[in-house]
C-alpha cells in the first residue's frame, strides 16, 4: 500500500492498463464491456491541494469487482491509494490533511484503515467483534467516532447452543456509538495480538450503547465537544420512517433531543459556526415519504428557531453539504443533474449551471474555493474533475473514457410523448449509428428500476441487457422516464400511487405508439425488459398485453400480496397502494401481475436472484408457473447466492447471454436458445 514517489510509474502503467482491458477492438464483447473500469467518489482534500477517488475494476478470475482508492497530489499523476483486496469503501481526508482512513474487511469483520498522506503502509486503527459501519473524523483529527453493530456477540453465543435462527421483527440488532483516539504509534505496529475484548484495542470509548435506539449517522459540531446523531427505535428498514435527531455533549455525557417529527427526520449537517443543525424531514407525513420531495430545515441548537429552506424547490435535494459560502445539493432536472447553492440566511436557491449533463458526486475545500467533481456526458464514462468553485478552470485528472475511445458508439437523444391519460413522458432513445428515418427499426424497451430513479443517455447503455449489442446489430433502444422517476416533480412521482402497473404500462405502450406513429419501429420486433421495479412493469405488461414479441423479467414483482408479506421492506406497498392487502385487496389485485395471468401470451424470461428479499423469490415462481399452466413460452433462471442485484462479474455476463439468447429466438427469430 505504499505511495512514494517511485511507484507512481507502477500507478501509471496499472492505469493504462485499465485503459485498454476493455478495447481489444473496434467489436466489443459482453466481456469487454463488463470488464470496463469506472470511477466515483471525487473527494478534494481540507486546503484543495489534493483529490482522492474511487476505481471500480473488474476481476474474473476471482469473480468479483475490486474497489481502491486513487490520489493525486498537487496536481500531480494519480496512483494507487489503497491495496486492500478489493473492498476498499468510505475513505475520509482526516481535517489536518495528513490522514485518511478508510473502511475494509480484516480479519472476517469490517475495520478502520489509517494511512499516511505523506506515505508509507496503512495500519489497523480498529479491531472489533462486529463490523464497523461508518466513521467521522474529530475537527481536531485526533479522535475516530464510528459506528458499530452492539449485538453480533450476542447473536455468536446463541448459535453456540442453539444453532441459527432468526426473529422476525427483532433483528438485526441496533447500531451504538463509540469514540477511538488515532493512536499513531500503531502505525510502527504492522501485527497486533488479537483480542476477545467487545471494544478496539485502541481503547475505544462507548458513547451510545444502542439499547433505546439505533444511531444511523452522526456528525461532530466544528468545535469537537458535541455529536450530533440521528436515531430510531429500533434498526430496520420498515423504522426509517421514525427517524429522530440528538446531540450528545462530550464533555458531561448528555444528550438531548432536538426534533422530532412523526415521519423520519434526516440529519445532515452543522452550520460551519455551530449555531445550527440543517437536516431534511416529511414533518407530518408519514405516508408518501418514498414519493414525496424531501423539505430541508436548519434549527438552532437550543431547538427554538427554526426554518425551512427552499421551500420551493420541487425536487429531491441529495448529498447536502453546509460549506461557509453556502448549502450545496444535487438535484435532478428531467435528464441533468444540477449543483444546488442555497442561502442559508434567506432560504433562497440557484441552480448552477456547468457542461456535464451528470454529476454523481462533488466536494468543496475548506474555504469552498476549490471543488472536485466526478461527472460525465452523453458521450464519455464518468470522469474526476478538480478545479476552481463554482466549475470554474476544471481540470480533468483521470482518463476512463480512454477504454471506449475506439469504440463506435450509439446515437442518444430525449424524446417526449403523451402517455393515454395525456401526462407528459420523456424517455432516452437510442438509434443505430448508421439510422434511416425511412427504414423500420426492431425495438426494446429498458425499464430503470426504483420506481423513483431516472434514465438518462450514456455511451454504453448495458447493464444485465446487451443494449449496446443490440443497437450495433440494428435496432432502436427506448428507455422510459414512466411516471414515478425522479426529475419531474413530486406530482409527477405520485401519479403511480393507487396505479403501479397501470399507469406505467400506459406510459410504455403510448411510447412505443409513438415511435410506430414516426414509421420507424417494426412492430413485430418488438421487446420489453426491466429489473426490480422495470421487471414488475415487465411482468404487468407480459400478462396485460400482447404488444411484444419477447419479455425479460429481472427481480420483478408478480403480486403485490406475496410481496407485502415477504419483503424486507413493507411501508412501500403500503404508500404507494395506500392499504394493506387486508385493508383494500381490490387494489392489491388490479395492480398485481399476476392477477391477468389467463390472458398471457408473450414469451417470458424470468431472472431472480436465489435470496432476494426486497422481492422475494416466490414472486417469480408464482409468474412462472402461472405462465406455464396458461401455455406461454417461459423460461425461469435462479441466480445462486445473490440477493436483489447481481453483483459478480461472471454471473452478470450470464444474465447478460440468457438476455441474448431469448431476444433472439423471439425477436431477431433465430431456432433455438441456448441453455
Amino acid at each position: 500500500m505504499k505511495f512514494h514517489p517511485r511507484f507512481i510509474l507502477c500507478a501509471i502503467l496499472l492505469t493504462n492498463k485499465l485503459n485498454v482491458i476493455s478495447q481489444p477492438s473496434n467489436d466489443p464483447s459482453f466481456r469487454n464491456i463488463l470488464s470496463l473500469a469506472y470511477t466515483s467518489e471525487a473527494k478534494i482534500s481540507p486546503s484543495g491541494k489534493h483529490v482522492m477517488y474511487k476505481i471500480r475494476s473488474v476481476d474474473w478470475k476471482n469473480n468479483c469487482y475490486n474497489n481502491e482508492y486513487w490520489l493525486s497530489k498537487d496536481g500531480g499523476e494519480p496512483f494507487q491509494l489503497t491495496n486492500s483486496n478489493g473492498g476498499a469503501k468510505n475513505a475520509k481526508w482526516s481535517p489536518n490533511e495528513k490522514w485518511i482512513a478508510f473502511l475494509c474487511k480484516k480479519d472476517m469483520h469490517i475495520q478502520i484503515q489509517v494511512i499516511r498522506v505523506e506515505g508509507g503502509e496503512s495500519f489497523q486503527l480498529t479491531r472489533t467483534n462486529t463490523n464497523i459501519v461508518d466513521f467521522e473524523w474529530s475537527p481536531d483529527s485526533k479522535k475516530l467516532a464510528f459506528i458499530q453493530s452492539e449485538g453480533e456477540k450476542v447473536n455468536k453465543m446463541r448459535e453456540k447452543q442453539f444453532g441459527k435462527f432468526f426473529i422476525e421483527d427483532t433483528e438485526p440488532t441496533n447500531y451504538q456509538l463509540m469514540l477511538v483516539n488515532l493512536n499513531t504509534n500503531f502505525y510502527y505496529q504492522q501485527i497486533i495480538p488479537r483480542t476477545n475484548s467487545d471494544s478496539v484495542f485502541n481503547n475505544a470509548e462507548l458513547l451510545i450503547d444502542g439499547k433505546d435506539y439505533s444511531v444511523n449517522k452522526f456528525r461532530w459540531s466544528p468545535d469537537g465537544y458535541k455529536i450530533a446523531y440521528e436515531h430510531q427505535p429500533r434498526r430496520s428498514l420498515d423504522k426509517s420512517n421514525k427517524l429522530d435527531i440528538s446531540i450528545f455533549d462530550l464533555k458531561n455525557r448528555t444528550t438531548h433531543l432536538i426534533v422530532r417529527n412523526p415521519s423520519n427526520d434526516h440529519l445532515i449537517d452543522w452550520s460551519p459556526d455551530g449555531s445550527n443543525i440543517l437536516y431534511s424531514s416529511n414533518l407530518n407525513d408519514s405516508i408518501s415519504t418514498y414519493f414525496a420531495n424531501n423539505k430541508l430545515f436548519k434549527i438552532s441548537v437550543d431547538g427554538l428557531i427554526k426554518m425551512q429552506l427552499a421551500s420551493t424547490f420541487d425536487e429531491y435535494i441529495s448529498d447536502v453539504i453546509w460549506n461557509t459560502t453556502g448549502i450545496y445539493g444535487l438535484a435532478w432536472q428531467r435528464t441533468k443533474r444540477y449543483l444546488v447553492k442555497i442561502d442559508p440566511a434567506n432560504g433562497t436557491f440557484d441552480l448552477i449551471n456547468n457542461t456535464f449533463r451528470i454529476m454523481w458526486t462533488y466536494s468543496l475545500s475548506t474555504d469552498g474555493k476549490k471543488m472536485a467533481v466526478a461527472a460525465r456526458n452523453a458521450d464519455g464514462l464518468s470522469e474526476i474533475y478538480i478545479g476552481d468553485s463554482l466549475f470554474n478552470n476544471l481540470r480533468k485528472v483521470t482518463n476512463v473514457s480512454h477504454q471506449i475511445k475506439n469504440w463506435p458508439l450509439p446515437k442518444s437523444e430525449i424524446i417526449q410523448w403523451k402517455s393515454e391519460d395525456g401526462i407528459p413522458i420523456e424517455g432516452v432513445i437510442y438509434k443505430p449509428i448508421d439510422f434511416n428515418p425511412n427504414k423500420k427499426y426492431p425495438l426494446f424497451v429498458v425499464l430503470h428500476g426504483g420506481p423513483v430513479s431516472i434514465s438518462t443517455p450514456r455511451p454504453i447503455p448495458s447493464t444485465f441487457y446487451p443494449v449496446y449489442h443490440w443497437i450495433m446489430k440494428g435496432a432502436l433502444v427506448l428507455y422510459p422516464n414512466y411516471r414515478g422517476s425522479v426529475g419531474y416533480g413530486a406530482n409527477f412521482r405520485a401519479l403511480n400511487v393507487r396505479k403501479l402497473g397501470i399507469g406505467d404500462a400506459q406510459d410504455v405502450i403510448s411510447g412505443v405508439n409513438f415511435l410506430d406513429s414516426l414509421g420507424i419501429i417494426n412492430r413485430n420486433r418488438l421487446a420489453c425488459m426491466g429489473w426490480s421495479q422495470g421487471g414488475f412493469i415487465s411482468a404487468f405488461l407480459a400478462t396485460n398485453s400482447t404488444m411484444f414479441q419477447a419479455i425479460s423479467v429481472g427481480a420483478g414483482i408478480s403480486d403485490w400480496v406475496t410481496y407485502y408479506v415477504g419483503t424486507d421492506l413493507h411501508t412501500f406497498t403500503k404508500q404507494y397502494l395506500k392499504a394493506t392487502p387486508w385493508d383494500d385487496p381490490k387494489v392489491y389485485r388490479e395492480t398485481s401481475p399476476i392477477s391477468a395471468i389467463k390472458q398471457a401470451q408473450t414469451p417470458t424470461l424470468i431472472q431472480h436472484g436465489e435470496f432476494d428479499k426486497r422481492v422475494p423469490t416466490a414472486n417469480a415462481y408464482l409468474l412462472y408457473q402461472g405462465l406455464k399452466d396458461v401455455g406461454a413460452k417461459t423460461k425461469l433462471i435462479i441466480y445462486n447466492d445473490f440477493g436483489h442485484s447481481i453483483s459478480r462479474p461472471k454471473e452478470r455476463l450470464a444474465a447478460m447471454q440468457h438476455n441474448w439468447d431469448w431476444f433472439e429466438t423471439y425477436v431477431w427469430q433465430k431456432a433455438t436458445i441456448t441453455d
